[in-house]
């Protein structure tokens, strides 16, 4: 029986892409540079450089009497986010957008619980679709949907009055900073929407992180004789903070630079989102805009900071 010895070099392939295919099997790093080249670019050019152009603008002023952009180096146009108004309209956006992110964390944690420690099989599979399914539905139509379920003639009207319990509701909307004409028009109806439009994105990364944590763990401070809510302070909660506070990553920045619901669903103070649009499209003053917008990005470069000092990227 003859044994034929295999040749440990290929022969070489004949032709323009045969050559090609070679000279990028001995050269896979060259190869790797290439297929990277246009998402670099991307993300280098058109992401970072509308990023530093922006920086850029909020640099710059608005001259008062010609209206035209002053292309000169100056803090005039940070200045002007410290008056009072300017204040106001911050304080407000970050207020709510810890309000919605705290909010998000609690309805979201006993959910993420089930579904990490008891949902199996097919239950898993409609926990997952119950969470997800809002998210494939438009974004317009849900706060459209909303904004008439919070409407004086809507379906929360009907139900309480039902229950008779209209002097609750009146005696909420009656209060100076949260209530308003109605639910539909006030800083409450805001925050519901918010609660409800961003709750995926805070139940899936403590669901990932609930996931992560051993069952032995519980079973262990229940034997040592730890109480349910000892366990959850010293045991669950400190393991599933990660994930916590991963999923405030995107309630919070989310509802830090939304515009869309603060218009359809909220009163006549401006957020964030508002007041750049109204200052780029309404009154032209692109600097002041632009400055607007640096707030958030600040903001948000200082919260990931901490994110990831306190492993949340882990539970992405």
């Amino acid at each position: 029986m003859t044994a034929f010895a295999e040749p440990l070099v290929l022969p070489e392939r004949r032709g323009p892409a045969g050559r090609l295919s070679d000279f990028f099997w001995k050269h896979p790093h060259l190869l790797l540079l290439i297929m990277l080249a246009p998402p670099l670019l991307w993300l280098g050019v058109v992401y970072l450089g509308s990023l530093f152009a922006l920086l850029l603008q909020s640099f710059f002023s608005i001259d008062d009497f010609s209206g035209l952009i002053n292309y000169e180096f100056t803090l005039a146009t940070y200045r002007q986010l410290l008056s009072e108004t300017k204040l106001d309209i911050i304080l407000r956006t970050v207020l709510m957008a810890a309000t919605v992110t705290v909010a998000s964390a609690v309805i979201a944690f006993p959910i993420a619980y089930y579904a990490a420690r008891y949902a199996q099989g097919k239950w898993k599979v409609l926990f997952y679709l119950g969470v997800m399914l809002p998210l494939w539905s438009s974004y317009l139509v849900k706060i459209y949907a909303w904004k008439l379920i919070l409407a004086k003639e809507g379906i929360l009207t009907w139900f309480f009055e039902k229950l008779h319990l209209m002097w609750l509701l009146d005696g909420w909307l009656s209060l100076p900073v949260v209530g308003g004409n109605s639910l539909s028009v006030s800083y409450t109806g805001t925050f519901i929407v918010f609660v409800y439009v961003w709750l995926p994105f805070m139940i899936l990364p403590i669901q990932a992180a609930l996931e992560r944590v051993p069952g032995n763990l519980i079973e262990a401070s229940s034997d040592l004789g730890g109480t349910p809510a000892q366990t959850f302070r010293y045991v669950l909660f400190p393991l599933a903070l990660p994930g916590i506070v991963a999923g405030s990553i995107f309630t919070f920045s989310l509802t830090l630079g939304d515009y869309i619901i603060p218009q359809i669903v909220g009163s006549s103070r401006l957020f964030i989102g508002q007041a750049v649009y109204a200052q780029q499209g309404t009154a032209g003053n692109i600097p002041l805009a632009a400055a607007f917008t640096v707030v958030p990005i600040v903001i948000m470069g200082a919260y990931l900071f901490v994110a990831k000092r306190m492993g949340a990227f882990d539970a992405l």
